[in-house]
């Protein structure tokens, strides 16, 4: 039951799509202020004795005044308010707020990122009805458990192209579309920056194609993002596309590629003065490198991570073999536009597998000294490079009159990156963040409903007559039904039937059959079932080793996809089918980061290539 991918092409976001749809300068040198208060203390401390990396410089022992949620002195003699707290900083180290310049925001995310002193967040694609509300909340000063956000909401991208798979009807340039006019709808949603989508999947599958926009359209829309004071970002995925993005002047790419980029590439990014957001992190995902189950087993970070983020750091691409090449090419990326002094910012792409908001830009910064920048440069690129580069002119530094995001850890992160992940205190706007330890309140995330004691899920037995339309009834949870790419705006068709003669001369026999049509950028159909007596309500599973099937079918390759707790990735894994009846065997343990305690449901699917598919199982167990 192992993935096949072709060497250095990888599965990317297909999953994604059923998951969704079926569930969103520096300042220097002592300056003084004079100290005033309002009429809540708690944002005011005095952090003294403690070494500062300011953004840029190592300050050693020496002070820092925080008065309303700002920084008032570093350094200084400036007289602290009677009643401030008063914090020894002795053997410690205080830096920025990090900031994760490449994450997917939605749910638990702002708050987990705080929790590991990420304080913003740059989120790459959005809701943008959230934006208002996201610039009314980071102009504030007010106590908070969320780091702030800025997004780039919808994207430029093509109809059916990547940024169109996740479940929600969002805009889309037509190949005769004005860029320009888009980009300015964009703008009046209220985008604090433009993100370009040139991707048409070619460096993550030897055949798959998805429908992307022209390196024209592209160029028109970095031109119109500028006319409109906006930063203009690319996603590419191979360097082709990333030397046309920066030629047409984009301000930054939020990721790097994993193939080796060559001299010109770098002359450009470099000549150009454009930034790159690398997200090392999933790329180290896509390589089934495991570095986000590293972050999981570090003692300075486990126990503040939920059982969600364990999932989610555990979770990988499908379950292809190990791509070692993918991630060594992408760090040696960084180290030519490092070494060329390209700016580099970090960003995880937090919400992909093998990432968790917050914990991963830990694993970040680590990834980034292996790229060659030193501690306090990858420091750097988390903190005062961000902010400048998007021009977050408050913060990413730690300066007078910036506001107070602030993380203190033991050690000293400038010279051992892992130090970083030694928190001893968050502060938000001046306050102090309560940071609890999620694990040792699971019952947040309590167990899914108990299965009965039989194992035979569905032998299909019994007729269908009398069932809701369309679903097929299981021996226990909520039965089958079909599920189509249709309820994400495609095209593909799909059906399910109980059918008399099953395998070994059963009575009967569940039919998926269908087509894969073009149109959507990662089209599914198939069938899905319930575990649990209501649709996607949680089941447990963890007391089951293994999931049983019979399945003959037309000899195409079917996806079995495990959706659980609340991921919006399903793990993966694949079967094959032929002419005869045989018996697939799938350990659950095998399911990448599932937590089997709380399932949702399991879909069998067809995706592509287009055309008709057909195939029919019989005698599902969970044993």
């Amino acid at each position: 039951m192992s993935l096949s991918t072709p060497s250095r092409r990888l599965p990317f976001a297909a999953a994604t799509a059923i998951a969704v749809a079926i569930a969103a300068s520096l300042s220097g040198g002592s300056q003084a202020a004079s100290p005033m208060r309002d009429n809540d203390p708690a944002n005011d401390v005095l952090i003294d004795n403690v070494r500062v990396f300011d953004g840029s410089r190592v300050l050693s022992n020496t002070r820092v005044l925080v008065i309303d949620g700002r920084i008032v002195d570093i350094g200084g003699k400036a007289a602290a308010p009677a009643g401030v707290t008063r914090v020894d900083g002795s053997g410690k180290t205080l830096y920025p707020g990090l900031i994760d310049a490449h994450a997917h925001s939605w749910g638990e995310a702002r708050t987990d990122a705080l929790r590991f002193g990420v304080t913003a967040e740059l989120d790459m694609l959005g809701d943008w009805n959230r934006l208002p509300d996201l610039k009314r909340e980071r102009e504030s000063l007010a106590r908070t458990q969320q780091a702030d956000l800025w997004s780039a909401g919808a994207a430029v991208t093509a109809p059916g192209g990547h940024g169109t798979q996740y479940g929600m009807k969002v805009p889309a340039l037509d190949k005769d579309g004005d860029p320009a006019a888009f980009v300015a709808g964009r703008i009046a949603e209220g985008s604090d920056y433009i993100k370009i989508i040139l991707e048409d999947f070619s460096a993550h599958s030897e055949t798959r194609r998805i429908p992307t926009i022209t390196h024209a359209q592209a160029k028109e829309a970095i031109d119109a993002a500028h006319a409109g004071k906006r930063l203009a970002v690319v996603h590419v995925s191979r360097m082709r596309d990333g030397t046309a993005a920066i030629e047409a002047g984009a301000d930054g790419l939020v990721h790097i590629f994993g193939e080796p980029a060559d001299a010109a590439f770098v002359a450009a990014a470099k000549r150009r003065k454009a930034f790159v957001i690398p997200t090392l992190s999933v790329l180290g995902t896509m390589a089934q490198a495991g570095e986000g189950a590293k972050l999981v087993d570090d003692g300075k970070l486990s126990p503040w991570l939920t059982k969600e983020q364990r999932d989610s750091l555990k979770a990988t691409f499908g379950a292809g073999d190990p791509h070692p090449a993918v991630l060594a090419d992408a760090i040696a990326n960084v180290r030519a536009l490092h070494a060329a002094g390209v700016d580099v910012l970090a960003g995880t792409d937090a919400g992909n597998p093998g990432t968790a908001h917050g914990v991963s830009m830990h694993g970040e910064l680590e990834l980034l000294t292996r790229a060659g920048l030193s501690p306090s440069e990858a420091l750097a690129a988390a903190t005062s490079v961000p902010a400048r580069r998007f021009d977050l002119a408050d913060r990413g530094r730690i300066a007078p009159g910036l506001r107070a995001d602030l993380v203190l850890v033991e050690g000293d992160p400038t010279t051992d990156i892992r130090a970083s992940r030694a928190i001893v205190t968050v502060w938000k706007n001046g306050y102090a963040v309560e940071r609890t330890r999620p694990v040792a309140g699971e019952a947040a995330s309590p167990a899914g409903e108990a299965l009965p004691a039989q194992t035979v899920l569905s032998d299909f037995d019994a007729d269908a007559a009398g069932n809701a339309p369309g679903m097929v009834p299981a021996n226990f949870g909520a039965g089958w039904m079909p599920t189509t790419d249709r309820m994400a705006g495609g095209a593909s068709t799909g059906q399910i039937r109980r059918i008399a003669g099953g395998a070994n001369g059963s009575a009967g026999a569940l039919e998926v059959s269908g087509e894969i049509k073009p149109g959507f950028a990662f089209p599914w159909s198939g069938a899905m079932v319930f575990p649990s007596k209501v649709p996607m309500q949680l089941a447990d599973l963890s007391s089951r080793k293994d999931l049983v099937f019979r399945v003959r079918g037309d000899g195409r390759r079917y996806a079995l996809m495990l959706f659980h707790g609340n991921q919006q990735m399903p793990s993966m894994q694949m079967f094959e089918t032929t002419a005869d009846w045989t018996e697939v065997r799938v350990p659950l343990k095998n399911f990448p980061g599932a937590d089997l305690s709380r399932v949702r449901g399991l879909a069998f699917t067809a995706g592509n290539p287009v055309g008709a598919f057909a195939f029919v199982l019989d005698d599902v167990r969970i044993e």
